[in-house]
């Protein structure tokens, strides 16, 4: 089973599905590959018809199935300095090397593997197979997904999703909330500041004000947060603005994130946000420029997988292992999207999320080789 794992990573790792290119040829060679061993597979394209999610099915048409999930896109190669073709899948010492080994194709390779195995089984409970766009990018594929299964009505009981934690169950992250706060100001000379609106000054006091809260999140910690660090987290990523040193500059742009251990902070840091610009900056821009504005782009809102004492997706998973806890890690995943549907969740897939993002990324064989026995033992909890 691991060779036919290996040769089918490398047949995926061929396809570069970067966050910003198309994914439509990997997930029909999917469906193909799904077709072949009797799944019913449904295809739902964006609206580009160039990217899309794949939602196949082994067994019977009921509620309470089990999802096996993972992002079919991966993160850019430019500016990173390669040893190999990163979309040629290389073997050495036991690594597998190539964009996408271990975020999360190794995974997604495993289980299309497993897939005859389990359509042999003709399974009691229902097998789901999710695979989705654009996770990279603010889990898109994901939300689309989401409501295509509440327009179905169907409702899975539990979600395994296979990012990388080197096998170990994951139950909890944060969210994720990325935004883009444009100001548009009024041009000028830089002689005659009072006559223009500088749009990176008024950007600053901006990013000010998101310090404050960044601080305070910290004493809004929930006593019994399983998280490192245990409060919400505010990363301003990226100011940009100006066009010359005697120009006032009328355009400036903040990327930021936060990423909430409770939906409460997020309500907080919106609110307070909103008030500051309604009361103190947009009316200090308008003063002087009518035109003046501050609009915010919401890229993306994923939802925190927040932990639970009840959570079948980890007693399955953790049996499966043998891992006797689960922990929390600071990364995200499409897990909280699951989550809000009312299915359990859990995270556990091949390789490190140190891995992920890098030059060079591999997974090793072992690691495949751990993932592929707990979907093994999956057959068990697929019959009566």
């Amino acid at each position: 089973m691991l060779d036919s794992t290996s040769r089918i990573l490398g047949e995926l790792i061929g396809f570069p599905t970067i966050s910003t290119d198309p994914n439509i040829d990997l997930i029909n060679a999917i469906a193909n590959r799904l077709d072949m061993v009797g799944a019913r597979v449904e295809i739902f394209p964006d609206p580009s018809g160039q990217k899309a999610n794949l939602f196949a099915t082994i067994g019977p048409e009921r509620d309470g199935g089990i999802v096996l999930s993972g992002h079919s896109d991966v993160v850019p190669v430019a500016d990173q300095d390669w040893a190999s073709n990163p979309f040629d899948m290389l073997e050495h010492d036991g690594l597998l090397y190539g964009r996408g080994t271990c975020d999360m194709k190794g995974f997604i390779a495993a289980t299309l593997a497993m897939a005859p195995t389990y359509a042999a089984l003709n399974p009691d409970r229902p097998l789901h197979f999710a695979f989705t766009h654009d996770e990279e990018t603010g889990c898109f594929g994901a939300r689309a997904l989401a409501h295509t299964l509440r327009a179905k009505g169907l409702t899975p009981g539990v979600a395994i999703v296979g990012e990388p934690t080197m096998m170990r169950v994951i139950e909890g992250h944060k969210g994720c909330y990325e935004y883009t706060t444009r100001f548009s100001g009024l041009a000028g000379h830089g002689s005659a500041p009072d006559r223009g609106v500088n749009a990176v000054e008024y950007a600053v006091r901006y990013i000010a004000r998101l310090l404050d809260l960044k601080h305070a999140l910290r004493d809004r910690a929930p006593a019994d947060s399983l998280f490192e660090p245990p409060w919400t987290t505010i990363n301003t990523g990226r100011l940009a603005g100006g066009v010359a040193h005697n120009v006032i500059p009328s355009e400036a742009v903040v990327d930021w994130e936060m990423r909430p251990v409770q939906t409460s902070d997020a309500d907080f840091v919106k609110d307070s946000l909103r008030h500051y610009i309604e009361r103190e900056l947009l009316p200090a821009m308008r003063a002087v420029d009518p035109e003046s504005d501050i609009v915010t782009e919401v890229i993306g809102e994923v939802e925190g997988l927040i932990p639970t004492t009840d959570n079948e997706a980890r007693t399955i998973v953790s049996e499966l292992t043998g891992a006797n806890h689960a922990e929390c890690v600071a990364f995200g995943t499409e897990a909280g999207i699951f989550q809000s549907l009312g299915m359990s969740a859990v995270i556990c897939g091949p390789g490190s999320i140190e891995q992920a993002h890098k030059a060079d990324e591999f997974v090793a064989l072992d690691q495949l080789s751990q993932c592929l026995d707990m979907l093994e033992r999956l057959q068990d909890k697929l019959v009566a």
